[in-house]
C-alpha cells in the first residue's frame, strides 16, 4: 500500500479526533472574536497548537505505518503457530489479539487432528493392502496345486478376506461424521451368538472349546457396533489360543460387565498399557508377524463412542481376559 493510501486510511481511523480538534478550534476562535482579543496573541497560540498537532499526528502516522508493515509481514507467516503480534496500544487491541490467538490455537488443533486422522487412514490402508495379499496368494497357490483344492483351507482364506474387508469398512465408517449409531435395548445373548456363529468354523478347525451359558442380560447399545467389538475380541482370542478354551460370561462381582477369557499365550505386562494404541502390536504381535495393531484400537474407539468401556487383564503364558463394560450414560429426550 502506498503512502497516500496509508495516509487516507490513517485519517479515516482518526476522523473523530480530527473533527473534535477542529470543533475545539472553532469554539476558541469564536470566543476570542467575541472578547476582541489581540489577533497577534491568538495567531501565535494557534500556530504553536497547529505545529504541535502536526508533530503529534506525524508521530502517530509513523507508528501506524510501522504496525501496518509488521502485520503485512505476519500475513506471510500465518501458518506458523504462535506468530508474535505487534504490541497492543490499547485494551481493545489487546482483546482482539487475544481472540486471534484463541482462534489460531483452535485452527492448529483442527489441522493437527485432520492430519493425524489422514495419516492413520493412510497407514491402515497400506497395512490392509499388504494384509489382504496373504490370503489371496494362499488361495491362488491352492488353486494351482495338483489335485482338488482343500475346500476347508479355501474357506478359511476366504473368511479372512471377508474379515479384513469388514474391518476396513468399519474403520472408514467410524471416522465418518455421519456414523449411523442406533441405540436401543438389545439382548446381549443375541449379540454374543452372532459373533460365535461367525467364528464357529474357526473353533472347530482349531479344536478350541467354547464355554458359554445364556447370559440373560440386556444392554442399551448399538447392536451392529457391539457385535463388531465382540467379533474382534473373539478373533484375537482364537488367533492367540493354540489349545485350550475360550469362556464368555458375565463378571461375577461387577454388574453389566461381559468377560471374554481365553487360555492363550497372553500379553506381556510391558505391552498392556499400550494395547489400544493405533498400530501398536507389542511382543505378541511381532512374534505373530500378522498382527496390525488395528483391531483393539478400533474396539476402544467404538466402545468410547458407545459410552461403554473396555479393559484387558492378562499374564504372559496364562491367557487374556477382556472385560466389556456395558453401562451407558443416561440419555435424555427433549
Amino acid at each position: 500500500m502506498n503512502r497516500w493510501k496509508l495516509l487516507g486510511a490513517f485519517l479515516r481511523q482518526n476522523l473523530i479526533a480530527i473533527v473534535a480538534a477542529a470543533g475545539a478550534a472553532v469554539i476558541f476562535l469564536v470566543v476570542f472574536a467575541l472578547y476582541r482579543l489581540p489577533v497577534e496573541s491568538v495567531g501565535y497560540a494557534a500556530a504553536l497548537t497547529l505545529l504541535f498537532l502536526i508533530a503529534l499526528g506525524a508521530i502517530r502516522f509513523w507508528q501506524f505505518c510501522r504496525k501496518h508493515q509488521a502485520l503485512e509481514a505476519i500475513r506471510g507467516q500465518i501458518a506458523v503457530p504462535d506468530v508474535p503480534l505487534p504490541e497492543a496500544s490499547n485494551l481493545i487491541e489487546q482483546d482482539y489479539q487475544e481472540l486471534i490467538r484463541l482462534l489460531d490455537r483452535e485452527r492448529s488443533t483442527i489441522v493437527y487432528e485432520k492430519d493425524r486422522a489422514y495419516q492413520e487412514m493412510t497407514e491402515y490402508h497400506t497395512i490392509w493392502t499388504h494384509q489382504i495379499k496373504t490370503p489371496i496368494a494362499a488361495m491362488r497357490l491352492l488353486l494351482q496345486s495338483d489335485g482338488t483344492p482343500d475346500k476347508n483351507e479355501l474357506s478359511e482364506q476366504l473368511f479372512r478376506i471377508e474379515q479384513y474387508t469388514e474391518m476396513v469398512l468399519q474403520y472408514i465408517r467410524l471416522g465418518s461424521t455421519s456414523t449411523d449409531f442406533v441405540f436401543r435395548t438389545v439382548s446381549l445373548d443375541e449379540c454374543v451368538k452372532q459373533a460365535v456363529r461367525k467364528y464357529a468354523p474357526s473353533f472347530i478347525r482349531k479344536q478350541i472349546k467354547l464355554n458359554y451359558e445364556p447370559l440373560g442380560a440386556s444392554v442399551l447399545t448399538d447392536e451392529k457396533w457391539l457385535v463388531f467389538v465382540i467379533e474382534q475380541v473373539l478373533s484375537n482370542a482364537l488367533k492367540y489360543t493354540h489349545q485350550g478354551e475360550i469362556s464368555i460370561y458375565m463378571h461375577p462381582s461387577r454388574p453389566n460387565m461381559l468377560v471374554i477369557e481365553d487360555t492363550g499365550i497372553g500379553i506381556d505386562p510391558t505391552d498392556l498399557p499400550r494395547v489400544f494404541e493405533h498400530g501398536y502390536t507389542g511382543f505378541t504381535g511381532r512374534a505373530d508377524k500378522k498382527s496390525t495393531g488395528i483391531g483393539l484400537y478400533l474396539c476402544k474407539r467404538i466402545m468410547d463412542k458407545l459410552s461403554h468401556t473396555i479393559e484387558i487383564e492378562s499374564e504372559a503364558g496364562k491367557g487374556t481376559k477382556v472385560i466389556l463394560g456395558l453401562e451407558t450414560a443416561p440419555l435424555e429426550v427433549e
